[in-house]
């Protein structure tokens, strides 16, 4: 895959478990899950803003494409 989630990086990052960024932004633990191991087949746009918002970082800081 092209696109690489930085998710655990910057959960690390802040000293926040995934439960807990899970409970801010309002989705389940399992569908956080999906989308750190990069599985996820589509984020929504309000989502990637809450987890932004709850992580104080850009979509940029999370989302990354690196060319085959």
């Amino acid at each position: 895959m092209a696109i690489i989630i930085n998710l655990d990086r910057i959960l690390e990052e802040r000293g926040m478990k995934s439960n807990e960024l899970a409970e801010m932004v309002g989705i389940t633990t399992a569908n956080l899950s999906i989308l750190k191991t990069g599985k996820a087949k589509a984020v929504r746009f309000s989502t990637l803003e809450a987890i932004c918002q709850a992580l104080d970082c850009q979509p940029g800081d999370i989302l990354e494409y690196l060319q085959d």
